[in-house]
């Protein structure tokens, strides 16, 4: 069993960054493929980025390429995402999920263990 739990989130103004964390228990994370992903108010769940363990990849939804950045300390079985420039739309709430064996994947509906949210909202 994995446990996910995400910290971080907050209220910001547009411009400004934010850094998201992503604890992992129960299974070391450098053998999950991990994702962030995202819900607005009355929205769908969509990938943000993720990170695959077989060829250690990152991937990023186009609308946050260049500014957000998916990263992990094996070490710490920790997972991060760097936010930069935020925008009023990235306003959700934000969820780290985990999925064992390949591949990787952006559906949502592949990961198996979901953390409880983080809220993030951007101002303009």
């Amino acid at each position: 069993q994995v446990q996910l739990v995400e910290s971080g989130g907050g209220l910001v103004q547009a411009g400004d960054s934010l850094t998201l964390t992503c604890a992992v228990s129960g299974r070391t994370s450098s053998s999950l493929n991990m994702g962030w992903f995202r819900q607005a108010p009355g929205k769908e769940r969509e990938f943000v980025a993720g990170i695959s363990y077989v060829i250690v990849t990152s991937y990023y939804a186009d609308s946050v390429k260049g500014r957000f950045t998916i990263s992990r300390d094996n070490a710490k079985n920790m997972l991060f995402l760097q936010m930069n420039s935020l925008k009023p739309e990235d306003t959700a709430v934000y969820y780290c999920a985990a999925k064992i064996g390949a591949p990787f994947t952006t559906r949502p509906g592949s990961y198996t263990y979901w953390g409880q949210g983080t809220q993030v909202t951007v101002s303009s």
